[in-house]
């Protein structure tokens, strides 16, 4: 990942740059992980329960990245993390490069939602080791997720039900707080994945607050995740199968004679220390090790040979390789607690009148593992008007994947079309056909974002050019180099 040569220059001026925080707490120096410079950092403290504002109380952090310019905008840009469960502070190092010319005249904030990163973290003991295949095993993850449950319980913010204050609701009141501490005038909300309902609930909660809001993958509060991952993730693979129709014309059968292979014993290399691993490859599990890689086109791309390898010959290496892959990397593993807090609290309780047909193969894998789990996780109170969406009442940038999984165009639609009524001109969605889970790691995206942030009025700005995004092909399918037989 790149750095930011720039950031040097506000060591010294960096405090200079926040005249509004002179009856706030002070900022403190901080440094994170993957960003070589000195940085800024605060805390507020927020009850637990709102409607105790005496009871237990938690701090919820932040980081600030003040601009370079020493004549700022006044607008600062806040970063809204995915999971749910994803801390803010910890993605910062990633993000921070896409973001880098709004890091000119804007400051950029990172905020752990509560249950993340440092602000009353909802974690297992899980949840910090790199993927593997013992984490897709269902009967395991839901011997781990009990006790879990069972220790967060036990935390100061756990005890007497304290899991069910978690709610994206709540969580957004955090964000007004730390909005009027740092005494920010109204955000530039960037949402990705989870972040997209964190950012559509602030936005309904607080619309005077917001200037202009970008979604990325849009997960609308309205949409029952446990539903719909199957049918989603089912026509991402359909997919995979038409775009590589004329390569691996045998994938769909290799993929049937797969499935109907299981469940079988395997023993597969461990993808990191090479030591072998002896296990059962069942139904569920090959389903959820197959979504990993569908969330890049460029791992997926590697899934034909993975798959055919896997049908043919019996070498499931590379398969769980490339879910390894995929789940690794410092920042990006989930505080699962919080997890299933926000669903058990969101999602679970529509999830019998939830309208989406699942997929052939997937079934109703995921909808039967969050009710098993949600029937014993403390669930929290979630207002009617959460499931609803309001006419935008500032400029909107949607933006999906044609191959996300989890959030593909369909979802990014409905939210535009709700968000426009009445006003169309302050909405705009971008379909890029060949991404995966996130269009803003897209790079040309940066500077689509950039001229929709910094455009001076609304009505410049929209609509936004995204065609350097559009264009870009689906990567072609990876082929295994063939050794050439010694004479």
């Amino acid at each position: 990942m790149r750095t930011l040569g720039r950031l040097a220059l506000f060591a010294a001026t960096s405090l200079l740059a926040w005249p509004a925080l002179a009856a706030s707490p002070p900022l403190k120096p901080c440094r994170i992980d993957g960003i070589p410079n000195e940085l800024l950092c605060g805390s507020a403290q927020r009850p637990l329960d709102p409607a105790r504002p005496d009871g237990v109380k938690i701090d919820v952090h932040y980081l600030v990245v003040p601009a370079m310019a020493r004549n700022k905008q006044p607008d600062a840009v806040l970063m809204l993390a995915g999971g749910p469960g994803q801390s803010a502070i910890g993605i910062a190092a990633r993000v921070l490069p896409r973001l880098s010319r709004l890091n000119n005249r804007r400051d950029i904030v990172f905020i752990d939602q509560r249950g993340t990163g440092k602000s009353a973290p909802l974690e297992c003991h899980e949840d910090k080791k790199p993927a593997d295949t013992e984490q897709l095993d269902t009967a395991a993850q839901m011997k781990r997720l009990d006790t879990c449950r069972a220790a967060l319980e036990t935390l100061p913010y756990g005890r007497d039900g304290g899991l069910r204050f978690f709610t994206t609701t709540i969580a957004m009141q955090d964000m007004d707080a730390v909005r009027e501490q740092l005494g920010v005038p109204q955000w530039n909300l960037i949402g990705g994945s989870y972040g997209t309902r964190a950012a559509l609930e602030y936005l309904r909660q607080f619309p005077t607050k917001v200037r202009r809001t970008v979604i990325d993958g849009v997960a609308p509060p309205d949409m029952v995740l446990p539903a719909s991952f199957s049918p989603d993730t089912q026509a991402a693979l359909e997919k995979l199968f038409d775009a590589n129709a004329k390569t691996h014309p045998q994938l769909r059968a290799d993929w049937q004679a797969l499935l109907a292979s299981l469940p079988r014993a395997v023993t597969v290399a461990h993808p990191l220390t090479g030591k072998p691993e002896h296990f059962t490859v069942d139904r569920d599990l090959l389903l959820r090790a197959v979504r990993a890689p569908l969330y890049q086109p460029s791992l997926a791309a590697a899934l034909p040979a993975a798959l055919h390898a896997a049908a043919t010959e019996g070498r499931f290496e590379s398969l769980f390789g490339l879910t390894s892959a995929f789940g690794g990397g410092k920042g990006v593993q989930l505080a699962t607690g919080m997890h299933f807090s926000v669903i058990c609290a969101e999602d679970y309780p529509r999830l019998p009148q939830a309208t989406d047909r699942p997929g052939a193969d997937y079934g109703r894998l995921d909808a039967e593992l969050y009710a098993r789990v949600c029937k014993t996780w403390p669930q929290g109170e979630v207002p009617a008007a959460f499931y609803t969406l309001p006419p935008a009442p500032s400029p909107v940038l949607v933006l999906s994947g044609g191959a996300d999984p989890v959030t593909p165009p369909r979802h990014g639609e409905h939210v535009a079309k709700a968000l426009a009524s009445g006003h169309p001109e302050r909405v705009q969605h971008v379909v890029v056909p060949e991404s995966g889970h996130g269009v803003m790691a897209i790079g040309c995206m940066r500077d689509v974002m950039f001229r929709f942030i910094d455009a001076k009025t609304d009505a410049a700005a929209l609509p936004q050019d995204a065609g350097c995004a559009t264009r870009i092909p689906r990567p072609t399918a990876f082929q295994p180099v063939q050794q050439e037989a010694t004479p």
